[in-house]
Formats: structure tokens, sequence, C-alpha cells
């Protein structure tokens, strides 16, 4: 957001508790809840303002590849998506606020970004989570990192699998009635 020259704060939210996995629920509709609810929580702060809630992970097999607990599961996520053209699933949320701060409109989107990774060797999967870079990215890696070294390709939005989506923020904010540039 720095680099589209948007002014903007960081306010993270922490008492909205995000669900990981689910049953019941399709990992859209889990990515779209955690969006939401982090956009929801964070409202009550602001006045006359835009609150953007966003929330990406992976999915493979209808399975939620959230951010690695530990090396053991970054090494188990990184062997499920070895060789396996995946899903990024990234959710928005924009509210906008009036003076007194009560919410006057409310849109969510979704973006949607297939990846496909080479073969990974037991070597290159353990000198990956080595590097670090794994540990707090959504499907255990950074496609803007080390982790391009090993996506053959992608379909969809590049932005989308870094953890925004801009284009899809774009025509969201268009929607609401505001340029962006």
């Amino acid at each position: 957001m720095k680099e589209l020259g948007l002014k903007f704060k960081t306010d993270p939210s922490v008492k909205f508790k995000e669900k990981t996995t689910s049953r019941k629920f399709l990992p859209e509709q889990i990515v779209m809840h955690n969006a939401e609810g982090k956009a929801l929580e964070i409202v009550k702060k602001y006045k006359n303002a835009y609150i953007i809630g966003v929330d990406t992970v992976g999915s493979y097999k209808g399975k939620i590849l959230s951010k690695p607990k530990d090396i053991k599961d970054a090494k188990r996520i990184l062997r499920f998506i070895n060789n396996t053209t995946h899903e990024v699933l990234s959710a928005i949320c924009i509210i906008s606020t009036d003076k007194k701060g009560k919410i006057t409109k409310k849109i969510s989107g979704l973006e949607r970004t297939f990846v496909t990774f080479g073969r990974m060797s037991e070597r290159e999967i353990a000198a990956y989570i080595k590097s670090g870079e794994s540990m707090d990215k959504a499907a255990a890696f950074a496609i803007q990192g080390i982790g391009a070294l090993f996506i053959k390709k992608i379909d969809g939005d590049y932005f989308n699998v870094v953890g925004l989506p801009i284009f899809k923020m774009k025509k969201m904010f268009e929607e609401l009635g505001e340029k962006l540039i």
C-alpha cells in the first residue's frame, strides 16, 4: 500500500479468533469469515475511515494451508504441496464509517490464484525451512522470496499470493465510489 502511495495505518486485530480449519465450511468461507471478523473488530476504533480486513490461506484438496506451527508442520505442508497445483485464497472486507463511526458501507470479495510447485527434494525442503522464510507464511512459502525458486507457474494475481490482491482491492474501492489514483 505504501508503494501505491496510499495513506494508511496498520492496526491488527488482536481479539478476533481466526478460524483455521473446519469440517463444516469450505476454505473460501473460512477466509471470508476471517477477513470480515478482523475488519469488524477494528472498525469500532475509527471514524470517517475505510477499514480493510484481509485474510490469505493456501488450500489443497479442500484442506487449509495456514502458517506452519513449527518446523515439523512446515515440512508437512511443503511435502503436501510439493509437485502439485494448489490455490491461494484471499478475502478482503472493506468497511466505510461516517463521522460518528457508524458503518455506512461494507463489501467483501474473494480472489483465487493457482500456484504450481515444481518438485522439491528433501534437501531443498530442509534448506528452505532453515532459511526461516516459510515459518510465518500461509502454505509455508513466500513467492516474493526464496520460495520463488520452486514455483513453476501461477495462474491468477501474483499480489494475491503475496497476501493482498491489489487489483481486486482497487475494483472494490471503485464499487464504493472511491478512486485509488
